[in-house]
Parts: structure tokens; sequence; C-alpha cells
């Protein structure tokens, strides 16, 4: 299985910028840069496995990770070295911002349970 995988100096930041502006591929590019390699398995996000492969592939494809088939699993790992050395500062950048971003759905998530509950009449005891 042979896997196209640009170099550094073909990665194009239309590319990268729309590989992560996507919720899907952005969620895998944040679990990736917690702790390395991952086989692509434990990645799926509650859809299709061919859904997930398209993923991969546009975040491959953009530079953004590698798939290295290992056995009979394919590892998954984030080119964060050679994406900080072409366009330095950018996944940090978008990473701080989804990490954000998802922080506040969390606490409007809460505040709006919090709410209702606030609402809801309490039943008494029978």
């Amino acid at each position: 299985m042979a896997l196209f995988h640009p170099t550094p100096e073909q990665f194009a930041i239309e590319n990268v910028l729309t590989a992560l502006g996507n919720p899907t591929r952005l969620a895998v590019v944040r679990d990736l840069s917690d702790d390395g390699e991952h086989p692509c398995g434990s990645l799926v996000r509650g859809v299709a496995k061919s859904t997930m492969t398209h993923h991969w592939r546009v975040l491959r494809e953009a530079g953004v990770i590698r798939q290295d088939p290992s056995g009979r699993e394919v590892m998954l790992t984030l080119r964060r070295k050679e994406l900080d050395a072409r366009f330095p500062g950018l996944l940090d950048a978008v990473l701080l911002a989804a990490a954000e971003a998802a922080d506040a759905c969390a606490e409007a998530q809460a505040a709006a349970a919090a709410e209702t509950a606030a609402v809801l009449p309490v039943a008494a005891p029978a």
C-alpha cells in the first residue's frame, strides 16, 4: 500500500487550512497532538469507516498526518515538526482556538443545563 505523503515543500497553506477546517478532522488532529501515534481504528468519530477514510486522506494529502502500515493496522501520526517548520505557529494557534471553542461550548451546555434544572418543577415525594 503506497500512500502519497507530500514533502514539507509541497504543503500548501490552503490545503492545510481546509483539512483543519472540518470539525471531525480537527478532533483527530487534537487527539494526535496529545500523545503521538494512534491506530486509525482508535480515532473513529461515530461515522462510517469510509467517511473516516476520506477524512484521513484529506489530512494526509495536506501534509497534516502520516499514515504508516504496521501489520494489520494503519498508524496515524501528526506531522507537527514539518508543519511547524513550514508554517510556524499555525498548528499551535489552531489547536488553542479549538480547545477554547470546546471549553466555551462545554460552559454554555453546563449553563443551559443549570438553567433548565432551575426552571423545571421538583416533584414532591409520593
